[in-house]
C-alpha cells in the first residue's frame, strides 16, 4: 500500500490528502441522468396506476347502476345494456374465436418463418427477409381490416357460399394472424438465435441432420422465449380492434361458428366511443368495465408469460 501510495504522492503531499484527493467526486451530470432515468420508470408505474384507477371508477359507476350485477355480467349470454341485459359473455366469445383463429396462423408460421432465419437461411438472407418480414407489422391496422374485409371475405365465399356472412370472424381471425406473424416470428427468432453454437456442433456430432437438431435440439432449448413470443401475440390478438371493427360484425352473437358474424370486447368500445352516447348511460359506462376486463385478461396473460419463461428458462455457459 506504501508503494503504491508512493507514487501518487505530489511533493510535500501526506499519505491522507492522496487518500482524500482519490475519493469520488460528484458529477452533476451523471446524477441529472439517474434522475432523469428514474423519472421514465415512474413515469410509466404511475401511468399504469392511473389507468387502472380510471378504468376501475367507471367501471364502478356502471355496476353500481340497477339491475347490473357481477353475476349477470359473466354467466348471461345477452348483451344490450340500453334494454337492461348486461351479459358479456357474446362480446368473449367472440374476442376467443377470433383469438384462437389468429393463433393458428401466427403460430405455426411465425415458428417456422424463425426457424428458417435461425437455422437454414445464410446471414446475408437473414439480414434481407427478417426486416421484409417485419414490414408486415408496420402496416396500419385499419388497412388489414379493410383487406379482410373486401379481399379475405370474397376468397372465403368461393369455399363457403352463402354460408359465411360478409362481415365474419373467420376472415378477421386470418387477417389478424398475418398481422401477428412477424410479431412471433421476431421474438421466437431472437430466441433461437441465443442458443450457444455448442449445442448445434454437438448435435452433428452426433449424426443429427439439420431437421433434428432445429427441432430437437435448439427448439426446446429456446422453449422459453418462444412461448413467450406466442404468449405476447395473444395478448396482442386480444387487444386488436381495428381489423374486428370492420371486419367481424358490430352486433354482439353468442356464437363459436366462426362463418357468423360476431362483435367483439374491443370492436364494442370502437363503436360505443365512436358514437353519439350520452355520458353516464349504461351503453357509455359499459366500455370501462369491458376495458377493465381487457386489462386484466392481459395482466394474467403477461404473468403466466413471465412464470412459464422462467420455469423453462435455460442457461448457459
Amino acid at each position: 500500500m506504501e508503494v503504491s501510495l508512493r507514487h501518487l504522492k505530489r511533493p510535500e503531499e501526506s499519505a491522507l490528502d492522496v487518500s482524500r484527493r482519490l475519493q469520488k467526486r460528484p458529477r452533476w451530470g451523471e446524477g441529472f441522468i439517474q434522475a432523469f432515468l428514474f423519472f421514465c420508470g415512474a413515469v410509466s408505474i404511475l401511468t399504469t396506476i392511473g389507468i387502472v384507477y380510471e378504468l376501475g371508477k367507471e367501471a364502478l359507476l356502471f355496476f353500481q347502476m340497477p339491475g347490473v350485477t357481477l353475476l349477470e355480467f359473466f354467466t348471461k349470454t345477452e348483451w344490450q345494456p340500453t334494454v337492461g341485459r348486461f351479459g358479456v359473455l357474446p362480446l368473449v366469445s367472440a374476442t376467443l374465436v377470433t383469438t384462437v383463429i389468429a393463433m393458428m396462423v401466427a403460430v405455426p408460421f411465425g415458428l417456422g418463418a424463425a426457424i428458417y432465419l435461425s437455422e437454414y437461411a445464410s446471414e446475408k438472407a437473414r439480414k434481407v427477409l427478417k426486416p421484409a418480414l417485419e414490414v408486415l407489422a408496420g402496416i396500419p391496422t385499419v388497412v388489414y381490416g379493410y383487406f379482410a374485409l373486401t379481399t379475405v371475405t370474397p376468397f372465403l365465399r368461393i369455399f363457403f357460399g352463402d354460408a359465411i356472412n360478409i362481415y365474419n370472424m373467420l376472415s378477421a381471425g386470418l387477417t389478424m394472424g398475418i398481422m401477428i406473424i412477424p410479431l412471433v416470428a421476431s421474438v421466437s427468432e431472437d430466441a433461437l438465435h441465443s442458443v450457444p453454437n455448442a449445442l448445434r456442433e454437438g448435435a452433428y456430432a452426433m449424426g443429427a441432420t439439420r431437421l433434428e437438431t432445429s427441432l430437437q435440439v435448439v427448439v426446446p432449448a429456446a422453449l422459453s422465449g418462444i412461448i413467450a413470443g406466442f404468449i405476447l401475440g395473444f395478448s396482442r390478438a386480444i387487444g386488436e380492434t381495428m381489423i374486428v371493427a370492420i371486419a367481424a360484425g358490430a352486433g354482439p352473437n353468442f356464437t363459436f361458428n366462426p362463418l357468423k358474424a360476431a362483435e367483439t370486447m374491443t370492436g364494442y368500445i370502437a363503436r360505443i366511443s365512436g358514437g353519439d352516447v350520452a355520458y353516464d348511460t349504461p351503453d357509455y359506462n359499459s366500455i370501462f368495465a369491458i376495458g377493465l376486463l381487457l386489462f386484466g385478461i392481459s395482466l394474467v396473460l403477461n404473468i403466466i408469460s413471465r412464470r412459464i419463461s422462467a420455469r423453462l428458462r435455460e442457461v448457459y455457459e
